[in-house]
């Protein structure tokens, strides 16, 4: 388009001719990628049997907008369980296709299925067994004619008015590539923690992977604890120098209650010789705690449901190991 003439489109179009457009454009690719839901056959599942069966890895290729499908489809696959590459196919016909190996499967991606870039890599998958997938628009192709498996991705006409981009297509091709990575999530059983162990480094990793060990305190001079024969005013020292919530152990550290500031407030309103009663006689006798191994999540749940600051930790015979608070949490991360 010539800058005149794109002076003038700007001109003769308000906001609701780009709005317009916008509608247009969602309207043609929804309908594009909801077809593709009546055209799946059994090509569809043995291509998710056959990866799940395969020895090696996934390897996905394509050239201009389908390889950057082909990337998405390997970055997603390889986040949920099923180990995949991309491979571009000019490299590899200039010796990345070494990369390739006997128990491996190729994913072509293709809007027209005559790239000559994806066709010259046929010679050396052939002659390594390796399976091939072709996911194209165009069913009848040379590439679906050489390929094992052939995934449909056409689609009636691209969402640019020219139909020259790859619009509709390439969310065709990318839709089909999550529908297959999510059928082999489902599949292996990969779940939450999977996901979690393969994003470390994400907010959902630290979630999942963050135990209260990692964040509780368990030194001797911050680890709050008092016996149930204390007394408050013993307590009241603990409380005040270890931060709000206190633990009340048997002699064999078995945790039996926990004593707060509210608790001895609400005792002290009472009995005037608060300070010198025993902790059992103002301690919560129903304490909330968690075990050790139990999510930093988890503790943050119970936190907020029961509106709490902090929470003793226990081992399986309800043994104090240490005490969980809010901050640490939040500090951790936890959300």
């Amino acid at each position: 388009m010539r800058a005149a003439d794109s002076a003038d489109s700007s001109a003769t179009m308000n906001d609701g001719d780009l709005l317009a457009v916008a509608r247009e454009v969602f309207r043609i690719e929804s309908e594009s990628i909801a077809v593709l839901a009546d055209r799946l056959d059994g090509s569809f599942a043995e291509t998710v049997r056959r990866i799940v069966a395969t020895t090696g890895r996934v390897v996905v290729s394509g050239i201009g907008k389908s390889g950057l499908v082909a990337r998405k489809i390997a970055s997603t696959m390889s986040s949920t369980g099923t180990p995949a590459l991309f491979m571009h196919p000019v490299e590899g016909a200039h010796g990345d296709v070494g990369v390739l190996i006997r128990g491996d499967l190729l994913i072509l991606v293709s809007r027209s299925g005559e790239s000559q870039e994806l066709d010259t890599l046929m010679p050396a998958v052939r002659r390594l067994e390796i399976p091939v997938v072709a996911l194209t628009g165009e069913p009848r192709s040379t590439l679906a004619r050489k390929a094992n498996l052939v995934l449909d991705v056409s689609v009636r006409e691209e969402a640019c008015p020219h139909d020259l981009s790859p619009t509709s297509s390439s969310s065709a091709a990318m839709a089909m590539g999550d529908a297959l990575a999510m059928a082999l999530l489902q599949l292996r059983g990969f779940d939450a923690e999977d996901f979690a162990l393969l994003h470390p480094g994400g907010a959902l990793g630290r979630r999942l992977l963050l135990r209260v060990e990692d964040v509780m305190v368990t030194e001797e001079d911050e680890l709050p604890a008092v016996s149930s024969q204390a007394t408050l005013a013993e307590a009241m020292r603990e409380i005040a120098h270890k931060r709000g919530t206190v633990p009340v152990v048997s002699d064999d550290r078995v945790v039996i209650g926990v004593i707060t500031a509210g608790d001895l407030t609400r005792f002290a309103a009472v009995h005037s010789d608060y300070l010198e009663r025993p902790v059992e006689e103002a301690m919560n006798r129903d304490p909330k705690t968690l075990e050790t191994g139990s999510q930093a999540t988890d503790a943050l749940e119970m936190m907020e449901a029961h509106g709490v600051m902090a929470v003793p930790v226990v081992d399986r015979d309800g043994r104090l190991r240490g005490i969980v608070h809010l901050h640490d949490l939040l500090r951790g991360g936890v959300r």
